[in-house]
């Protein structure tokens, strides 16, 4: 027989038993069997750890509406009255003497539009502007400044009461304190906190009651704290110590923000005040050359569509230096 055929049959039978034993290997030896196991304990675990993701996603999605019912409620209470947004411009108006005072704005704004321009559209536009635009203005000026006092003020009332209730006063004497002697808008809203008590609401209410008059954080988070301290009793003292910290805080932070993009406002100024300034000595230099925007149809639609771009760009750089803290 030739040598080489036995070479290739013992090679063929051994590469035969090898593929065999690798095949029946795993059976014959248990680790099939042990694998089977194995994944028959991870099973429950795995198991296990999808029912727990799910229940995760379902916890999520109940907080997430219940966030979102909250949202609601806040944008409900935020719709403002006009009583409502005159007592927190602090003025001592009514809903009469603020119809009359935009009466007299809308008569003299539209009046003097027309006499300048005497274009009846503009005087209607002015009057417009007055009865609606003016009034409005006024009012959220008014009531930006008042709450920008009350929270510069506010911190120092917070450590009369703590230094008051360290001392052994009772807390509604250290809010007669504040009522008595704190500074303007702080002490008519302290004083209003007392009154308040006086025709039988509690504290708590009373101190929830100032948000409605001043919604900024600081007044929402004295109520929360004295809402609290009720429930749950604790060192308000301390409790208080902490918020007129907090409320420092907040204050230096936004100054520095304002100190740091007082560059990009001034930017943004210069920016929009460069076209009506640079229109202006174009005016005063070549009367005639620029009069072509007011006079010809041309120049006026494209005197509109500058005029619509560049407030489009202010409102844009507006809301990019502005920062809420």
């Amino acid at each position: 027989m030739d040598l080489s055929f036995i070479a290739v049959f013992v090679l063929a039978t051994l590469a035969v038993g090898g593929v065999i034993y690798a095949l029946f290997y795993p059976m014959l030896s248990g680790e099939a069997r042990a694998e089977k196991r194995r994944k028959e304990f991870a099973a429950p675990a795995a198991a296990r750890t999808f029912d727990r993701e799910a229940q995760a996603r379902a916890k999520r999605g109940q907080v997430a509406q219940s966030l979102k019912d909250i949202e609601n409620r806040e944008n409900a209470r935020n719709k403002l009255t006009l009583e409502q947004r005159i007592q927190q411009a602090g003025l001592s108006w009514n809903r009469k003497k603020y119809y009359i005072v935009s009466a007299i704005m809308a008569a003299v704004t539209g009046l003097l539009l027309f006499l300048l321009s005497a274009n009846p559209i503009i005087g209607l536009v002015g009057l417009f502007i007055g009865a609606f635009g003016m009034p409005h203005w006024y009012l959220q000026r008014c009531r930006t400044a008042r709450l920008k006092k009350f929270g510069n003020e506010f911190p120092n009332a917070i450590d009369v009461i703590t230094r008051g209730i360290k001392a052994g006063l009772p807390l509604n004497d250290c809010l007669r304190i504040v009522a008595t002697e704190a500074v303007e808008p702080v002490k008519t809203e302290f004083r209003l906190i007392i009154e308040s008590q006086a025709l039988g609401l509690t504290l708590t209410d009373a101190a929830a009651k100032l948000y409605e008059r001043m919604p900024c954080p600081e007044s929402n988070f004295f109520g929360i704290v004295l809402a609290i301290q009720q429930k749950t009793g604790g060192n308000l003292s301390e409790t208080l110590g902490n918020l007129s910290r907090v409320i420092r805080d907040r204050r230096k932070m936004r100054d520095k923000i304002n100190a740091v993009s007082m560059e990009a406002k001034a930017s943004a100024g210069i920016i929009a005040c460069l076209p009506p300034t640079v229109a202006l000595m174009v005016y005063l230099t070549s009367p005639r050359y620029i009069e072509l925007l007011w006079i010809t149809q041309s120049g006026k639609f494209a005197l509109v569509g500058c005029a619509v771009w560049m407030l489009i760009g202010v409102l844009i750089m507006r809301k990019m230096i502005n920062f809420n803290i």
